[in-house]
């Protein structure tokens, strides 16, 4: 009889353990930067006064699984066409790798998905990161901004 109520338990315990583990709920992010002519390294050259744009997105991070990203980005007053975006590894005043790429060509109000590594989530979280939009005459890059992390529902 111990030895039945023993198994039975270790039965209920091991269903509590199952059902804690799959109520683990992911973590959601909100993503956001204003990007600006100023903020960009180098500095870009002949960019026309009110250049700017904003990018806004999230990252989910399911309890088990690969961490997707969803963004928008929008953008005005360019000296020319974008004809890249992206997201690098870099903080403020430094200029970084590309982690992701977002665009190319872009077009303003554009949206887009990916699938990234939990290396580039945790540099987001860390504040390591900035998106910037590319034109013919910067292609290095002619607005930029630091992305912020806030944690979303």
């Amino acid at each position: 009889m111990l030895k039945a109520v023993g198994a039975t338990l270790v039965a209920a315990l091991a269903i509590t353990g199952l059902a804690a583990g799959a109520a683990q709920k992911s973590e959601t992010y909100k993503l956001s930067s204003k990007l600006n002519a100023a903020a960009e390294v180098p500095a870009p050259k002949n960019v026309p006064a009110g250049a700017t744009g904003t990018f806004k997105g999230t990252t989910i991070e399911p309890a088990k699984g690969k961490v997707r990203l969803t963004w928008k980005l929008t953008f005005a007053h360019l000296s020319g066409k974008a004809v890249a975006a992206h997201i690098h590894l870099g903080v403020k005043g430094k200029a970084g790798n590309v982690i992701v790429p977002l665009c190319a060509p872009c077009k303003n109000g554009q949206t887009g998905k990916a699938v990234v590594a939990r290396s580039v989530e945790h540099a987001l979280e860390a504040g390591r990161t900035y998106v910037n939009v590319h034109t013919p005459k910067n292609a290095g890059g002619e607005i930029r901004g630091q992305i912020k992390v806030t944690e979303g529902s």
